[in-house]
């Protein structure tokens, strides 16, 4: 039997209160065709407790063991290895939680752990503060937007097309109810052409946001960016998708970032089906205040004894609506918590290690490619586009990959980027390109197994 609180005269007395005769009249306003009758609706009979837990482990019993799975998959979301202690860390009571504590007296230890978490990412990214995380990264990169026009009192967004596409078009939606200008500038190929960016900009522009490794990969210099971002007043945005990278590559804080925004999910996070994972939020000191979340701070109580409290919380919870950054609610804490237990398990070194080997791993994979498969040129960090000669080709390679337990990639055509093929236009070039990530899982042996099946199926 299920659980209903409410008994037939708790029910009664409620619509009497309301003033409706029925359960039915509180839906009136949705009109008649949308209104489904009792049985058009093909629902089996509930089952029993222990027959839930049967039928679905039974259907458990389908999945495919993965622990000899080869992931060159990326787009976002990475195949990172995951210590055994991060799982038990935040398995304990006192840090099973996704909510920030309101109550400092009686969790310390998930303030205090939420407190080294933004001290890590802020010296991760190069940037002055870090907020207590946020959602994901497509939110945070929006988020980023608004704040940006509060900052700069300016309401035109510029977009380079080589940012993720999920982060673009959350980040359209969340201005196309406002009033200003969103303009995305189309790269015209896979890559970051910044002097299509730097020639968007004017002097209504609050904010221009780039990603960095871009969406395809590639590392470039921001320095230009910097220069057209202080020529015109507006703030410099950077978003990126694998924060590991910046134990290798320069940080966006080193590049001059105003903001820097991204997906935590490479720290210990595993890639789970696209969630939960961790959005990241940093900026410089003095747009504190405007930044969404929350922020853990360090303090001393009456006793002169250290104590860590909510030190800034500007979200519509908080205070007064018109006043709030943000209306998002809570935030990622027991990824927060993963994220902070995986950085001091691996330290300085330890993430060097795991990026200098994910950036390896891709230039070993794209310097052997046979002459019918091409790569991105220029700098790239773990990630690129290969090319096939058409469609077919690559669709064949990807079958025969995926029966040798190889995610070989993702077809860039899923995201529907938008962007012109390499040198070429239309459809039939669009759907030969594969997206293609390598991470410190993929070793040796595993590029030789990915080329040996490039070279067999084409």
């Amino acid at each position: 039997m299920r659980f209903l609180p409410h008994t037939d005269t708790d029910r009664s007395a409620m619509l009497e209160s309301i003033g409706v005769s029925g359960i039915a009249d509180l839906f009136s306003d949705i009109p008649d065709v949308f209104h489904l009758e009792r049985g058009q609706l093909d629902i089996a009979e509930a089952l029993s407790e222990a027959g839930i837990v049967r039928k679905f482990t039974k259907a458990s019993e389908k999945n495919r063991n993965a622990t000899n799975t080869r992931y060159f998959l990326g787009g976002g979301t990475y195949h990172h290895f995951v210590p055994a202690v991060v799982d038990y860390v935040i398995s304990r009571g006192e840090f099973l939680t996704a909510y920030t504590p309101y109550q400092p007296e009686i969790a310390q230890g998930t303030l205090q752990a939420l407190f080294e978490f933004q001290t890590m990412i802020a010296r991760l990214t190069g940037m002055d503060v870090s907020n207590a995380s946020m959602y994901e990264a497509a939110t945070a990169t929006a988020e980023a937007a608004l704040m940006a026009r509060r900052v700069s009192r300016k309401k035109r967004v510029v977009m380079a097309g080589s940012v993720n596409p999920r982060y673009r078009s959350v980040t359209a939606n969340y201005l196309s109810r406002l009033d200003g200008e969103y303009e995305e500038v189309d790269m015209g190929c896979f890559g970051t052409d910044l002097d299509k960016v730097i020639a968007a900009i004017d002097a209504q522009t609050a904010c221009v946001i780039v990603q960095y490794p871009d969406f395809y990969g590639s590392v470039y210099d921001l320095a230009p960016l910097r220069e057209a971002c202080d020529a015109n007043q507006c703030l410099m945005v950077v978003a990126f998708s694998d924060v590991s990278a910046f134990a290798l590559i320069e940080s966006p804080g080193a590049m001059g970032a105003d903001i820097a925004v991204g997906s935590g999910q490479s720290l210990g996070i595993p890639m789970a089906f696209g969630g939960p994972h961790l959005g990241l939020f940093t900026c410089k000191q003095k747009y504190l205040r405007q930044m969404p979340g929350r922020v853990c701070g360090l303090t001393k109580d009456a006793d002169g004894k250290r104590g860590f409290v909510l030190t800034l919380s500007t979200r519509e919870q908080h205070i007064r609506r018109e006043k709030a950054t943000s209306n998002i609610c809570t935030n990622q804490g027991l990824m927060c918590t993963a994220a902070a237990t995986y950085m001091t398990l691996m330290g300085d070194a330890g993430l060097s290690t795991v990026a200098r080997h994910s950036a390896a791993a891709l230039q070993l994979l794209v310097s052997q490619l046979p002459d019918h498969v091409t790569a991105l040129e220029g700098a790239h960090y773990n990630e690129t586009v290969l090319s096939f000669v058409d469609h077919q080709a690559r669709q064949r390679f990807m079958a025969a990959a995926q029966a040798d337990d190889i995610f070989a990639g993702i077809p860039l055509e899923r995201f529907d980027v938008g962007q012109a093929d390499l040198g070429e236009a239309g459809p039939s070039a669009e759907n030969r390109h594969l997206l293609v990530a390598t991470t410190e899982m993929i070793e040796e042996a595993d590029i030789h197994d990915y080329l040996r099946v490039l070279e067999v199926s084409l």
